[in-house]
């Protein structure tokens, strides 16, 4: 399993309906196979997650987070690991709002 405790991510793509962007800063915090993450930056004025992290470093996860517009705004997001050649962590995304249009994306996240 991947342990991401104290590991910093920053999206370097997301869907055009996808709220985060390069100057969001995602900080993961994992105990066992529970994560959690504090994130802001961009339109994001205050986002939480928390979620499970599988023997592959796989993880599940919901998420809220309140925009610059002051809405509130929820989701769903799998993402998917891959080890880079810098040692770093890369993370493959896919996510649908609960909130909204309910709409899906994907975006990729990058250690930092």
């Amino acid at each position: 399993m991947i342990n991401y405790n104290n590991r910093k991510f920053r999206p370097v793509s997301n869907s055009e309906n996808g709220e985060t962007s390069a100057d969001t800063v995602f900080l993961y915090k994992q105990i066992g196979d529970v994560l959690t993450s504090s994130y802001s930056g961009g339109e994001i004025l205050q986002g939480h997650l928390m979620g499970q992290v599988d023997a592959e470093g796989n993880i599940e996860m919901c998420y809220h987070q309140i925009n610059r517009r002051g809405e509130l705004n929820s989701g769903l997001c799998r993402s998917r690991p891959e080890l880079m050649e810098n040692g770093k962590i890369r993370l493959f995304e896919t996510w649908q709002w609960f909130t909204g249009d309910k709409s899906k994306g994907e975006s990729i996240l990058e250690e930092i």
